[in-house]
């Protein structure tokens, strides 16, 4: 368990680091992505993208796994 929580906060470190690179990425633009503009309020739900991150990070954690 600690060596897990130790890697997720490497890899939390690590995104901090890498942002400037990574906000340039396609992420959260995604075709199926929900975004509702209006005068006052805007709302927007990234289904696609978090659908994406978890496919990625399943595979990641199966593979440490196996």
């Amino acid at each position: 368990m600690n060596r897990t929580l130790i890697l997720i906060g490497l890899l939390i470190v690590a995104i901090g680091l890498l942002w400037p690179w990574l906000s340039k990425l396609p992420f959260g633009q995604l075709p199926g992505d929900i975004a509702i503009r209006r005068e006052n309020v805007s709302f927007y739900f990234p289904i696609t993208t978090m659908i994406l991150i978890s496919l990625v990070l399943s595979a990641i954690l199966w593979l440490f796994n196996r």
